[in-house]
Parts: structure tokens; C-alpha cells; sequence
């Protein structure tokens, strides 16, 4: 049955707090064209004009930071001060890529027996980005940002719980210059979502979200034959090792584990500890997760708010009430809280091993695994040990084995050292194994969506 409305829940309440109308097959239809048109008249339109739209972005956002951190609040439960974090970095990456978008794309000589070689970067056309929930401003401008700098249009495709986030973004960059129909969020649902990559006006997708959504939308840009980058689930594992400064690890651990309630990517999911130090880290972790406060998404002095919805809470929660009857011992946390809203307090496992669900599973939520290692060797392979390959981190007092390790020993599209794992404008994100393929942000980001075309002039 087709979804005529989104109903906004508000996560610590679970009350319905406002609809939104979904598009129409008809309105869609209008989108479409209008992306293409868009693209077709703007397509040569200078690096500056893009960069002072994105500038103006940049400002917008800035301007209205507190509206966009209450309403992640209310959509999908974000606690404000992480709101404004989050509409702060959409702004920094708005101005990084006014900045840098020509440079990255300007063209590359080739020396051949031509009289003039080179590879021009030109853009493709329209994308459909298809976006989640959990960081409803950031993720949508990580992939968009950088598809417009390059001469793209976007249509997106978001989450239908955060239909209100999905429709300010489109304001920002109305706002800022952009032409209406070179960004345009459509109120649809996923199959419809589908129907439109197969559509001849869309010339590729990105997708971030779960593996299963991934197989989906790879399989049919696959069919359709068109280019895709998906970013995908995590089980990001720290390793810390016995020269570790414990106290320091377990609080980037602990930090990273809650950001955004614990749903995040590229989270600490998996502690991986060597047996030398697990004892003092596991007291280190209980006292900082115990100190954590729970509350409204709007109280500043909560530290976590609800999860985005029950169902999801309720879910998170079997796979913590299954891990336990499956060996994992519960140090902290582990109960449904009374009361309204889709709360979930903070909860660590130990003794995590094979067999066990939140071994095997990523746990999207307040929950952290400590994973026992007997030495180093066992804690790589450990970390290793997933389908996933999104995160990881390495804690260690020798920075050059700490190195090493990030880089030669963990499975993984990003290694932090000493630090915990997070995206950056500058740097390019993305995943392996099921974790996804492709890449956002930096040079590759811009060029993940660009025709990278051969120009021979023999004479």
C-alpha cells in the first residue's frame, strides 16, 4: 500500500507530533525533470558561482543552528548539544568544498605520443542519495556537498522518520542560490526510491545505511548499470593493548560507544582487550558509563537521549537479553527503563566470545562488548573477526607499532590510533567487507561521481 503520509514520532515521548504528505507520483515526475533540466542548464556553470552558493550554506546553517539541533531532537531523539555539533560540521564541509572542489577535479596532464593528453573530470548528472536517520543533516550534506561542488544534481531519498530534517536541508540550499531543482528532497518510500534508480534521468546513487539496504540498491545499480557507493553497518573494534594508557582508552572508548546514543557506524562496538589490562579497564569503562546521564533530547545536561524509535530499542535490548543467555556477563545496564519514550540505558557485556550475538552482530545502541585477547596477535585477529570493515582503532603507549597495526594489521576503510574513529571533510570514509564500498569526503569523494574522461588531441 502506498504511504501517503510521514508521521513524525518523537522518540522520548512516542507521541506523533506532526505529518508530512508524501509526493505523489506526479510530484516526483516534476522532480525528475526538473533535476535534469537543472543539470543540463548548469552543468557549466564556474567552480566560484558553486563555491559562493556553498558559502552562503555554510552561513545558513550557521544562522539557524538551534532550530535544526531541536528538530533532530524531536524526529529522531539527538541531544542538542550534538545537534549543533552536527550542523556546525555540515557547515565546515559546505566551505571546505567551495574551497578545494576545483582543485580536485581541475584536469590531469598525461604525457603520451599525443599532441595534448589529459583526464577531465566532468560531472554524470543527477544522483539519488538514499540517507538514514541517525545524523539526518550530516550525512545528506557529506554526499550532496561534494556531488553539487562537481556540476551534479541531487534528489534525496531520506529516512521517513525525519521527514522535517529532509525538507530544511532543501531550504538550506534554496536559500543559498541553488538552483530548485538541482536539490530536491522527495517524501517517498523505499520501493519507490528503487523505482527511480532504474529511471533514465538518474545517473547514479549513493546509499548510506544497513548491509541489507546496501545489497538491495548495489543489486540494482548493478542491474541498471550504474554507478554506486554505499556506506554501510559497523562493528568498529578498539584494540587496546597491554601498554595502553587504560584510562585514557577507556574513555575514547566510552565516548565514541555513546556519541548519538550509541547509533552511529562507525562507533566503538567491540572493546578488544588484552587479558593484562582487562581488569582495570572494565572498572575504568563502568565508572564513566555509570556517571553517563540519561535524559530528554532537549535537556542540555543529558548525555544521551532515547533511541530514534521503540522498535529499535526493543530490538537492541533481545540482542543484549540473547547475548547474556549466550555466556557474555552483564556488568552494567541491560534493563528496559519504565516510563515513556524509547529509552536505553547504558550497558556494557564482557566475556564476549564466539557464539555470542553481540559478537557476531552489530548493536546499534548504548551497548559496548569487551572481547577478551590473550595478547596482541589474539586482538587482531579478533578485531578481524567480523563481516564488517567500516572502523578501527589501536590503543598502545608505541606509536610506531600503533601505526603499524592501523595500518597493515586491521581490516578496516579507517584506522585511528590512540583516538577514536570519525569522519572528516579532509580525509576520504568509507568501509570493506560488508561494511560497503566506495568512498565519501576528500578528493575521492568528489571524484566518486565525476566522469573521469580520457581527452586525446593527436593533432
Amino acid at each position: 500500500m502506498e504511504e501517503h503520509v510521514q508521521k513524525v514520532v518523537d522518540p522520548s515521548s512516542g507521541e506523533v507530533v506532526a505529518t508530512y504528505p508524501a509526493h505523489s507520483d506526479v510530484a516526483v515526475e516534476r522532480a525528475l525533470d526538473a533535476a535534469h533540466e537543472a543539470f543540463r542548464a548548469g552543468r557549466r556553470s564556474s567552480f566560484a558561482d558553486r563555491g559562493r552558493i556553498m558559502r552562503r550554506a555554510a552561513l545558513t546553517l550557521r544562522e539557524r543552528s538551534e532550530a535544526y539541533a531541536h528538530l533532530m531532537a524531536t524526529e529522531m531523539g539527538k541531544v542538542l548539544r550534538e545537534g549543533r555539533a552536527e550542523v556546525e560540521k555540515c557547515a565546515w564541509l559546505c566551505d571546505y568544498y567551495a574551497e578545494h572542489a576545483e582543485s580536485f577535479l581541475a584536469p590531469t596532464p598525461v604525457e603520451t605520443d599525443a599532441r595534448h593528453s589529459f583526464v577531465a573530470r566532468v560531472p554524470l548528472g543527477t544522483l539519488l542519495a538514499v540517507m538514514p536517520w541517525n545524523f539526518p543533516f550530516w550525512q545528506v550534506f557529506r554526499a550532496a556537498v561534494p556531488a553539487l561542488m562537481a556540476g551534479n544534481t541531487v534528489l534525496l531519498k531520506h529516512a521517513s522518520n525525519v521527514p522535517g530534517c529532509a525538507l530544511a536541508i532543501a531550504d538550506v540550499f534554496h536559500a543559498a542560490g541553488l538552483t530548485p531543482g538541482a536539490f530536491a528532497s522527495l517524501l517517498i518510500d523505499s520501493g519507490r526510491a528503487s523505482a527511480l534508480l532504474a529511471d533514465a534521468r538518474v545517473s547514479a546513487v549513493t546509499l548510506t545505511g544497513s548491509t541489507a539496504a546496501g545489497r538491495a540498491i548495489g543489486a540494482k545499480a548493478g542491474e541498471v548499470i550504474k554507478p554506486c557507493v554505499l556506506e554501510l553497518g559497523g562493528s568498529d573494534a578498539y584494540v587496546v593493548l597491554h601498554d595502553a594508557d587504560v584510562d585514557a582508552a577507556a574513555a575514547t572508548c566510552v565516548q565514541s560507544r555513546m556519541i548519538n546514543a550509541g547509533q552511529s557506524c562507525i562507533a566503538a562496538k567491540r572493546f578488544v582487550v588484552v587479558d593484562a589490562v582487562r581488569g582495570q579497564f572494565e572498572e575504568a569503562c563502568v565508572a564513566r558509563m555509570r556517571a553517563l546521564r540519561m535524559g530528554a533530547p532537549t535537556d542540555d545536561s543529558a548525555d544521551l537521549g532515547p533511541q530514534a524509535r521503540a522498535d529499535l530499542r526493543d530490538e537492541l535490548h533481545d540482542q543484549v537479553v540473547r547475548s547474556v543467555a549466550a555466556g557474555a556477563r552483564l556488568l552494567l545496564g541491560g534493563a528496559v527503563p519504565e516510563g515513556a519514550g524509547a529509552f536505553y540505558p547504558p550497558t556494557l557485556l564482557t566475556d564476549v566470545g564466539e557464539g555470542v550475538p553481540a559478537y557476531h552482530e552489530e548493536l546499534f545502541g548504548p551497548v559496548a562488548s569487551i572481547l577478551p585477547a590473550r595478547d596482541e596477535a589474539h586482538a587482531i585477529a579478533l578485531a578481524n573477526d567480523t563481516s564488517f570493515g567500516l572502523g578501527a582503532a589501536v590503543f598502545t603507549r608505541d606509536i610506531a607499532r600503533g601505526t603499524h597495526i592501523a595500518t597493515h594489521e586491521l581490516e578496516a576503510g579507517c584506522a585511528f590510533v590512540n583516538t577514536h574513529v570519525r569522519s572528516d571533510p579532509r580525509l576520504p570514509f568509507g568501509g570493506i567487507k560488508g561494511s560497503g564500498f566506495g568512498r565519501e569526503l576528500g578528493q575521492a569523494g568528489i571524484r566518486a561521481f565525476v566522469n573521469e574522461k580520457t581527452v586525446y588531441v593527436a593533432s
